[in-house]
């Protein structure tokens, strides 16, 4: 596949063994590029358009619960996962009732992963 053709994931996160680790597993088939908070990833999808973003729900400055509403307000109708190290109810509801299309919790399992962006994408 073309590189012009492959399918662009935004990953929200701060952290860099989290983006690693997601970089690794996808970016073999996907084009991965990084937000390091909420805004960024606003600027991020206003300026290259993603398929799917893997939002980060805690992370410095604007967070990603308030980072999908904007986008969401904004009319962005692409699919945006949370991503968690939370696992409460509450916290999947909480992301669900911001915008995110699904949850995933912290420590993302590769394959758990893969099945998950296929399932969008």
């Amino acid at each position: 596949m073309e590189k012009d053709q492959r399918k662009s994931i935004l990953v929200a996160e701060d952290h860099d063994s989290n983006y690693q680790l997601i970089e690794i597993v996808l970016g073999r088939d996907y084009d991965v590029y990084r937000a390091l908070d909420g805004s960024e990833a606003i600027r991020h999808v206003e300026n290259e358009k993603p398929d799917i973003i893997l939002m980060d729900i805690k992370m410095p400055g604007m967070d990603g619960l308030t980072a999908t509403r904007i986008l969401r307000e904004n009319g962005y109708d692409k699919p945006i996962i949370a991503l968690t190290a939370y696992a409460f109810d509450t916290d999947r509801e909480k992301a669900l009732d911001a915008g995110c299309t699904n949850f995933i919790t912290k420590p993302v399992l590769p394959d758990t992963l893969k099945k998950l962006i296929a399932v969008y994408l």
